[in-house]
């Protein structure tokens, strides 16, 4: 008969990626930090300067700069001189030389929901990696003040990673989440939705620098064009934290059906 071995199996400890679009400096990658450190081994991979509305911009034609830097004790913290997608790369290929077990974006200063996820530098690190089968959030908290108040925040910030680590995520999910601005009692609670249809009615507004030189500055009111309450919108509108999954493929599949039904293609 075999002995029962009296050693504990040792617990693997989880690679936590952290990147944001708002820069190191950034109170929100801090408050992420904060939320998960804890849960395994973080590592903090984000740009040097802000990069907020970049999309899924990688740089081309010039170097990228790597640089080691001190941002908490007890975190491997990194300083790129690239974009967010650039961020992930860099990590994933020159300092973890290994995919991570999950990928967080965030905390990022101002809502990514609906259409902002197109534009969003932070969703778009998310992105990145679940394009590289790796697991990945990306958080945002609806407020823009570099004086926010994060506790709801890192409250959510940390169930949801804690709920994707316990169990065996998908390598390609990819949630986009959203908190409301405001006291955590609030909250509702969480609420998986849907991207809501919206658009920004923008303007470029006409001005003239010290020189009497013309520029333009673009300015925007956000403009929901649906009331249903299955869309991220209407969740953040009331007080719920918004969960989007979202994906990298493109594809109108519907749209793709119709076009091989009611079109003729040959020539």
């Amino acid at each position: 008969m075999k002995k029962k071995s009296s050693a504990k199996k040792t617990k693997k400890v989880p690679v936590i990626l952290i990147t944001n679009d708002d820069s190191l400096t950034a109170p929100g990658i801090r408050h992420l930090i904060e939320a998960v450190k804890d849960l395994g081994r973080v590592v903090v991979v984000a740009p040097d300067k802000p990069q907020s509305g970049m999309g899924h911009a990688i740089t081309i034609g010039f170097p990228l700069r790597l640089h080691k830097v001190h941002l908490m004790d007890g975190v491997e913290s990194w300083s790129c001189s690239g974009t967010p997608v650039d961020c992930v790369k860099l990590a994933v290929d020159k300092i973890l030389h290994q995919k991570p077990d999950i990928c967080l974006s965030g905390i990022n200063h101002g809502a990514n929901h609906s259409i902002n996820v197109i534009y969003s530098g932070t969703m778009s690190a998310a992105i990145e990696a679940s394009i590289e089968n790796i697991p990945s959030i990306g958080f945002s908290l609806m407020d823009y003040s570099l004086e926010a108040d994060f506790t709801a925040a890192k409250k959510y910030a940390r169930l949801i990673v804690e709920q994707v680590l316990s169990k065996k995520a998908d390598k390609h999910l990819c949630l986009n989440v959203n908190i409301p601005k405001g006291d955590v009692e609030l909250i509702k609670g969480v609420k998986v939705s849907r991207q809501a249809y919206a658009k920004y009615e923008e303007d470029f507004e006409e001005r003239k620098d010290p020189s009497g030189k013309k520029y333009y500055w673009l300015t925007g009111i956000f403009q929901n064009l649906e009331k249903s309450k299955d869309t991220d919108v209407w969740a953040l509108e009331n007080n719920f934290v918004s969960v989007v999954p979202v994906q990298y493929d493109l594809t109108n599949h519907l749209l793709k059906t119709k076009l091989e039904k009611d079109y003729t293609w040959k020539s």
